[in-house]
């Protein structure tokens, strides 16, 4: 009897040890498991930050790009020459301009400046020089002065002027000078006579074989007008 009772408790002891190692297993197993799966989840999440991050450095990368294209593109396209200005702005013609004549430094009175002054109301482009017709007897119109061509086009906002020294004679005493009251200008590319009055109370003395013109200049004197 108490051998039997005996074999019944190693048996029992037995079993519980079994059992105690069966459940100690599975736990090991379960835990096992839960960090198998919390690494996986953790390498899961760090790959999809990492495509995440490199999806958004690729498009701000694009987005740099397409802005950077965008700003070039602008500032290529933006803005224009003086040049392309100029030739944009409407020639001056006999109604966008005032013209009139002066005397030029003191006597004999051998110069004249024409200015010829804006009062469209808006820009006009003055181009070449005045053509100038002095005395009845002589059509032609007075030659002009290559070197007082200015370098760039003379564009006028409204109210500014420009000007023309124009020589009347060499101030001598046997020229064959013939007195003038009124001469006529026209403008480069406008057939309209534009009738000025000649300045001085007796008017001017010109010799048609001595006189010249200079080209319309912004300045006064420009330096290569001098002739």
């Amino acid at each position: 009897m108490n051998a039997l009772r005996h074999r019944s408790a190693l048996l029992a002891a037995a079993g519980t040890a079994v059992l105690a190692l069966s459940l100690t297993a599975c736990q090991d197993d379960t835990d096992a498991a839960s960090a198998s799966g919390a690494t996986a989840s953790a390498a899961a999440g760090a790959a999809q930050g990492q495509a995440t991050g490199s999806t958004a450095a690729a498009g701000s990368a694009e987005s740099d790009g397409s802005s950077d294209a965008e700003g070039s593109t602008g500032a290529s396209g933006s803005g224009t020459t003086d040049a392309q200005a100029s030739t944009s702005t409407p020639v001056c013609t006999a109604g966008d301009v005032a013209v009139t004549a002066a005397l030029q430094d003191g006597p004999p009175y051998t110069h004249i400046v024409l200015t010829a002054k804006n009062t469209s109301g808006g820009s006009c482009r003055l181009t070449g020089f005045p053509h100038i017709q002095f005395l009845e007897s002589h059509k032609q119109d007075v030659p002009e002065v290559a070197k007082s061509k200015p370098a760039a086009p003379v564009v006028l906002q409204a109210g500014e002027p420009a000007y023309a020294l124009v020589k009347l004679s060499d101030g001598g005493t046997d020229e064959e000078n013939e007195p003038v009251s009124a001469f006529s200008v026209q403008l480069d590319g406008d057939s309209t006579v534009i009738a000025v009055t000649a300045p001085g109370s007796e008017g001017i003395a010109v010799d048609p074989a001595a006189a010249l013109t200079g080209y319309w200049t912004p300045e006064l004197r420009n330096g290569a007008d001098d002739f």
